[in-house]
């Protein structure tokens, strides 16, 4: 059976930094990925190189940002008053945080903290980085009509309601 829309697929993967050469995920020592192909659970250009491969294949792509979790963009690095951090003790560095905006929920990491100003910055935090991925297919099967319905696999290694 070879990799297509709807299909589940469970994988073993390392991901690493093509600039720093720093391993940012993997499975090894762990249980692997099922996804299910086609219903966008993973980065765009990772499934377009899946497409059409087969259980065992051992595959090595290089993901493009655009392809990825975007390119950085500056205009979504904005300072915001320290006041909008109400009930929240010490704002630190690093603090990740979720804005409720006009379009929906926005993750924030802060960067710097002023002393009336604090910097957040809303792009993902491997957005702008070339992605390095080896992926070896563990299994590949036909999705069920509930999963396809829902659009993400269930039971192991998959979601639970």
């Amino acid at each position: 059976m070879t990799i297509a829309q709807h299909k589940v697929v469970t994988i073993h993967y390392k991901v690493t930094d093509v600039d720093s050469g720093e391993v940012i995920d993997s499975s090894e020592g762990g249980a692997p990925m099922t996804y299910m192909h086609g219903a966008q659970n993973i980065i765009p250009g990772l499934e377009a190189a899946l497409e059409g491969k087969s259980v065992g294949d051992e595959i090595e792509v290089t993901v493009a940002p655009a392809d990825a979790y975007g390119e950085y963009s500056e205009e979504r690095v904005q300072q915001v008053p320290i006041e909008a951090f109400q009930g929240v003790e010490k704002v630190e560095p690093g603090m990740a945080f979720t804005a409720q905006t006009e379009h929906g929920p926005v993750n924030l990491i802060v960067t710097e903290v002023e002393e009336t100003m604090v910097t957040v910055d809303a792009n993902h935090p491997l957005a702008g980085k070339a992605l390095k991925f080896e992926v070896t297919i563990d299994s590949v099967r036909d999705a069920s009509e509930e999963e396809v319905a829902h659009g993400h696999v269930h039971g192991e290694g998959g979601h639970h309601h």
